[in-house]
């Protein structure tokens, strides 16, 4: 045993703390065939969409590390997984800005290569950050979501799925980003309140007695208006049910309809229906059997129905048709108002909805089970269970899975040239249909000999939705998967329930009949000090890198544990942080002191002993019940209340004279160090999994030569101690210190007072402590 020299606790020391790990390794997976034993992380693999990494991030990554430390600390066999998402539409977004490239513009398999090359650096920063914050996954066996092995199974899945009847193709109308070029799926939109206009356009009655005020924010889409609707109880307008009303600039006539989904108060009280302003635009269309026309192309631009509208995009076509329908009628009115608008969650573009035809998962049907499945699994905390429930009730389409992209798993369909029958492989190989040849002779149906190769891709959370399945080597280890699956435990943040939580769900039940984890843990979001979202546009995206060089690791780790409760959004703060750094450094000089007494194997307690022994013990079990329920904050709000207001300010003050053997026994003197050191080994253990280098290192040169994360949590030991005990002794303490300030005393100077009745067992060390005179 070492005496602990410094005067400070030096992060500096973190990355030697870590090349040690390195060479150590963490201990190697081998599934006990008693599953309870087995304890699966089903890892969020982190998606390397640019540089600075989001600190709230790698906040849920420290404290996913702290839940998978812990469970070895409590005897479990812990698979704790490294992957990195690498499919999708960021991934491409990246490479077109990093590179200046265009995707549509440039040769398929080259931009691909492009992809790859600015995924491996985005890659190496951010494994690069995971290491330097104390992470103990298995790197060693670290899986990308766009290897060939990862891909094949998302193929399989989707083989699977085609062989159950689950995936159709259809021609339907599909959320559409016009700066990413894709379709996207309804829990990738977000929506907000921005500005836009109001107009109210008068259309003429058929029988041009009178003008029909219609209200729209969408007036580029005059084109597409297939009829008009007022609700059946607005007596202004029950005149006009059953009649015609002409639309201006084309002059082609719609018929006026009743529907109770118009808000009278809304505007003028009457609305154009058309394809597609909006989702309630698609439920009327489908409703009434109206002809859809479709106005907007792939690229955002006008079609050849819009007339001399057509080619324009849409946003300067909009403006276009305000300025020219206050021309030719100067009543049309037209004012700014805050409207709740569809967004692209990647983009930030306004979503336009475009009949397309595309490749549909089945989900509609299986919401009650999906529900069903929700309520079995354990969420942390409760309360986020309900965002999950809340997207399975409002499903409304099935799930559309592809996506017009080309840096993502490749959907393995080949269509007869002839006849345009699908044809899909046997699953086990990886194929890309767009370049390879078909693996077929002839058509299934015709006997026709040539196919053509399928070039969409699939969503990136049919890719992701499958890292259970993965990590459990579903089709390729019978046994191991067995072991694993349902895995333990998913670790995500509460901003992708909707889509990969519930995607996973999603396909776990159509594949395996069965939920794909056992419990669920959902972070809050990191904001910035003023409580909003980390956002370039915002200007308040902080760079974690500097800030881990300058505080440590386990200071951010530490601040990141105790900021805020399970599942509750947290604030970044870096004086906070600091503050956290401080708060080691205090816990390092209680270590430095303690470590200057020798480590008695046994010793006979006295009442002061067994009183800070009985209170760890509480300590320990709060602790090991919160570890058990993967609450860190628990764990380092108990902790350092214990620390600083129970065993610093108040046990050691009480026992350090008899530690220095001033005026005790050598029985005394030797009761006080065991204790002392019983404390801080076990504080060293609890907070081991939270701050693991400063742990690790004060344990190898107090305590053993091996890891302290080897060890396993404390054990509890409790003692006949009244409960009210401590509250007695603390609020002594500061009773006298507030007399000896109020006196203009120093703390070690002598004071005339008694120790009450109900501390008598206390009353030497009491007395040694505050120098009682009587």
């Amino acid at each position: 045993m070492a005496k602990l020299e410094a005067t400070s606790w030096d992060p500096r020391l973190e990355a030697e703390i870590r090349e040690i790990w390195d060479i150590e390794g963490i201990p190697e997976f081998k599934p006990s065939n008693s599953k309870i034993r087995n304890f699966v992380i089903d890892t969020p693999p982190p998606y390397p969409s640019g540089k600075p990494w989001h600190p709230g991030a790698l906040t849920q990554y420290s404290q996913i590390d702290m839940i998978a430390r812990s469970a070895r600390m409590r005897g479990l066999r812990v698979l704790y997984p490294i992957g990195i998402d690498r499919n999708g539409l960021p991934v491409e977004i990246f490479a077109e800005r990093k590179y200046r490239v265009q995707m549509r513009k440039t040769p398929r398999e080259e931009f691909i290569n492009l992809c790859k090359h600015a995924l491996d650096e985005l890659e190496a920063y951010m494994m690069g950050l995971l290491k330097t914050l104390g992470s103990s996954g298995d790197f060693q066996n670290k899986y990308r979501t766009d290897s060939e092995e990862y891909r094949q199974l998302t193929q399989r899945s989707f083989i699977e799925l085609w062989n159950k009847g689950l995936v159709y193709l259809a021609n339907r109308p599909n959320n559409y980003c016009v700066d990413c070029n894709t379709t996207i799926a309804d829990a990738e939109i977000e929506y907000e309140e921005l500005p836009t206009y109001l107009v109210t356009i008068a259309f003429k009655e058929s029988d041009g007695k009178s003008s029909v005020p219609v209200a729209t924010t969408r007036p580029e889409l005059l084109c597409a208006c297939q009829t008009l609707i007022v609700n059946p109880a607005d007596t202004r307008y029950k005149k006009l049910i059953g009649k015609s009303a002409i639309i201006p600039i084309y002059g082609r006539e719609v018929p006026i309809r009743a529907h109770k989904s118009v808000d009278p108060k809304f505007g003028s009280g009457i609305v154009m229906v058309c394809s597609y302003g909006d989702y309630n635009d698609v439920l009327l269309f489908r409703e009434m059997k109206l002809k859809e026309i479709v106005a907007i192309d792939i690229d955002g631009k006008l079609t050849a129905v819009a007339g001399k509208y057509a080619g324009i995009p849409v946003k300067d076509a909009r403006s276009q048709m305000i300025q020219d329908l206050r021309e030719m009628d100067p009543t049309t009115k037209v004012e700014q108002i805050q409207h709740r608008t569809p967004l692209c969650d990647r983009s930030r573009t306004p979503i336009e909805i475009i009949p397309m035809e595309e490749y549909y998962l089945k989900q509609l049907e299986f919401r009650q089970e999906l529900r069903r499945l929700a309520m079995k699994i354990r969420f942390h905390p409760p309360m986020h269970r309900k965002i999950l429930l809340d997207w399975i009730d409002f499903i409304s389409t099935d799930y559309p899975i592809s996506r017009r992209r080309y840096y993502s798993t490749e959907i393995p369909v080949w269509f007869c040239s002839k006849c345009n029958m699908p044809h899909l492989p046997k699953p086990g190989t990886y194929y890309r249909p767009w370049r390879d040849e078909a693996p077929f002779k002839k058509c299934t149906k015709c006997g026709n000999t040539k196919f053509v190769g399928e070039t969409r891709t699939f969503d990136t959370w049919m890719d992701s939705s499958l890292t259970p399945l993965f990590i459990s080597k579903y089709a390729k280890d019978k046994e191991f998967h067995n072991l694993t699956f349902p895995t333990t435990l998913r670790m995500q943040g509460k901003e992708i329930v909707r889509t990969w939580l519930y995607y996973t769900l999603l396909k776990s039940y159509l594949l395996k009949g069965k939920a794909p984890f056992k419990e669920a843990w959902v972070g809050g979001l990191g904001q910035d000090e003023q409580g909003r979202a980390m956002r370039k546009s915002l200007g308040n995206v902080v760079d974690p890198e500097p800030m881990l060089a300058r505080f440590g690791s386990d200071a951010f780790r530490f601040w990141g544990a105790s900021e805020a409760g399970q599942g509750f959004d947290f604030r970044y703060s870096e004086e906070r942080i600091a503050g956290a750094g401080k708060s080691l450094t205090k816990f390092w000089n209680t270590c430095r002191f303690i470590s200057s007494f020798p480590v008695p194997e046994r010793a006979k307690l006295t009442w002061t002993d067994r009183w800070m022994l009985n209170e760890l013990g509480k300590l320990i079990e709060d602790c090991t019940k919160a570890y058990g329920n993967y609450d860190v904050f628990t764990v380092s709000t108990r902790v350092r209340e214990f620390l600083w207001n129970v065993f610093a300010s108040n046990y050691i003050e009480m026992a350090k004279g008899r530690a220095y053997g001033d005026g005790a026994t050598k029985g005394e003197q030797e009761a006080a160090w065991y204790t002392l050191h019983r404390v801080v080994r076990s504080l060293l253990l609890l907070l081991a999994p939270i701050t693991p280098h400063i742990t690790d290192y004060i344990w190898r040169r107090q305590y053993g030569s091996r890891s302290i994360h080897l060890e396993s949590l404390p054990k509890s030991e409790r003692f006949d101690v009244s409960e009210k005990v401590s509250e007695s002794i603390i609020e002594f303490n500061a009773q006298v210190w507030k007399t000896k300030r109020e006196k203009g005393l120093a703390l070690k100077d002598p004071i005339n007072t008694k120790v009450p009745p109900s501390l008598k067992q206390f009353e030497k060390d009491l007395v040694r402590m505050h120098k009682i005179t009587h």
